[in-house]
């Protein structure tokens, strides 16, 4: 990996956070530049600017591209009886991400659809209804997988996955050399039987199934209009547990404890708002439900930017009380880890014949149950629409309709990345490079779709 990120840990120096505020991004490189090239300046801050470079590149492409007219001009052309002044109000209570570029405030390249998601009154509103009729059929899936889950005690599919990666017309460089990773299933308690069914061009290296962050790597000469893919099949095998708190028995292992730097710190912050939500409950289960209640009913979802631009997410989390599924989980994990539950990542795909596409949910320990898991964001979903069955049910629980790639965050592929990775935390969508330039993923087009899935006995 490129960089060190627990360096996301020093602080910036004041003038480079003004300008960065600002958004005078070019100000704010040439600020480091000059302060990269000081003897006086520590190492530790050297390495932290150095991180912070690509930082500030990764939010000026294309991240926050549009202007207050621009956006206000895509709301009214599909929201219902639309004022102007309503993008005030939701920039104000903080609805709708955006920054300042120059001094002028620009919109997330993605605030319309979070509103969508995430409003209900402005969902309601929408003009165009193809995906709110799609949303419908997944809840309904999901609330159907809960009945069965109980009924059965637990379900099993056999699933079918194609995933693709390319470069964008206009960034494509044809003959030069690319190295290219695309996620793949890793084995892991819920996860057997994986096939690589095929692959195009032919996979480089394919990393055994035991890899915290599991990729297929292609290394070659890049054609025009190339596309690299796999097509994959795997077992998903999920039992149906409800978690007694008057079972829970000491914890019985020392894993997955210690802070992961610099987004599982445990910040003074974080202290006082766990002992503000544990109230001084000693109980393992009950704690880590407590976590979970605040995570699902006080911090909404929201779409993120990219995470490589956010200095500590689970502080992120806890003081915007805001963030994606990512986001979240990292919350969930990072307080759990703090009243010594052992807690980790899981990541990859939710995969149905509705929708797929990346997603990122937890695990936690607790004795005599073991490893178990909790998906935040669905559960969060579940309650702000007053599902409460399918809330509760995601605190030990997982669907189906998952894909496992990553089971840690910040973590080196199998052959490591040399260039900058569009996401460093994590990897759910793939990575691609050319020698000496790592590509974001405005550069991409990246795709995942369910082949197929059979229920099995």
């Amino acid at each position: 990996m490129k960089y060190e990120l627990s360096y996301l840990s020093v602080p910036l120096p004041e003038d480079v956070l003004k300008l960065k505020l600002y958004g005078d991004f070019k100000g704010a490189n040439e600020l480091i530049d000059f302060l990269m090239q000081k003897e006086t300046t520590p190492k530790a801050l050297k390495k932290r600017l150095e991180i912070e470079k690509d930082v500030l590149g990764m939010m000026g492409i294309n991240e926050y591209p549009y202007s207050f007219e621009e956006a206000t001009n895509m709301m009214a052309l599909d929201i219902k009886e639309f004022s102007n002044d309503e993008l005030v109000v939701l920039k104000n209570t903080g609805k709708v991400d955006w920054i300042y570029v120059d001094g002028e405030v620009k919109f997330q390249r993605r605030f319309l659809d979070n509103l969508f998601k995430t409003q209900a009154s402005y969902s309601e509103r929408r003009l165009s209804t193809e995906d709110n009729a799609v949303e419908t059929l997944r809840q309904q899936e999901l609330d159907e997988n809960v009945v069965l889950m109980k009924e059965l005690g637990g379900r099993k599919a056999e699933i079918i996955i194609k995933s693709s990666i390319k470069v964008k017309k206009e960034y494509e460089r044809v003959g030069e050399k690319v190295k290219v990773y695309l996620p793949i299933p890793q084995a892991c308690t819920q996860q057997s039987e994986i096939t690589i069914i095929n692959t195009s061009p032919e996979a480089t290296f394919i990393a055994p199934e035991n890899e915290t962050q599991r990729t297929m790597y292609f290394e070659t000469v890049l054609e025009a209009d190339q596309v690299f893919e796999v097509t994959y099949s795997y077992v998903h095998t999920m039992p149906y547990r409800e978690l007694d708190p008057e079972k829970a028995q000491p914890c019985d292992i020392s894993t997955d404890l210690e802070e992961v730097l610099p987004h599982m710190a445990f910040t003074p912050y974080l202290k006082e708002l766990l002992e503000e939500i544990l109230e001084e409950e000693d109980n393992p289960i009950i704690q880590a439900r407590k976590i979970f209640d605040f995570v699902t009913t006080k911090v909404n979802y929201s779409f993120m930017r990219e995470y490589f631009t956010i200095d500590n997410i689970s502080e992120y989390a806890a003081v915007n009380l805001k963030g994606d599924c990512g986001v979240q989980a990292i919350l969930f994990i990072t307080l759990c880890r703090m009243c010594q539950i052992p807690a980790k990542w899981q990541s990859g795909l939710y995969v149905s014949s509705h929708y797929t596409g990346c997603h990122d949910w937890a695990q936690f320990y607790v004795a005599p149950y073991g490893w178990v898991h909790a998906d935040l964001s669905f559960a969060g979903g579940a309650y702000r629409n007053k599902k409460y069955d399918r809330w509760q049910y995601y605190f030990g629980n997982l669907d189906i309709f998952r894909m496992v790639a990553n089971s840690e965050i910040q973590q080196n592929f199998n052959p490591p990345k040399a260039e900058l990775r569009a996401d460093p935390i994590d990897n759910q969508r793939g990575e691609f490079e050319y020698e000496g330039q790592g590509l974001p993923y405005a550069y991409l087009e990246v795709n995942q779709e369910l082949k197929g899935m059979k229920l099995l006995d």
